[in-house]
């Protein structure tokens, strides 16, 4: 089965990344871009047919090593 973890900065935390591609994005003709966000996205094939066992797992692996808990928040989908 495969999950996919969301990784995003919480509301409020700086994104100085985000900034600079709307201010590219600006740059490049897009005046209609407003903030932009920048987070990651991890594909995880894990050995399970259990949906739940699937999504429990990868809860603990974004709380473990994936996401910085302090700064970040997660989301945990299956994907296939």
């Amino acid at each position: 089965m495969k999950i996919r973890v969301d990784v995003k900065l919480k509301p409020g935390v700086l994104d100085p990344q985000g900034r600079a591609v709307g201010q590219a994005l600006h740059s490049l003709g897009f005046a209609e871009v407003g903030e932009v966000r920048i987070g990651k996205s991890i594909e995880i094939d894990i050995d399970t047919t259990s949906q739940e066992v699937a999504v429990s797992k990868g809860r603990e692996m974004a709380r473990k090593l994936l996401a910085n808990l302090v700064i970040e928040s997660f989301e945990v989908s299956v994907i296939g």
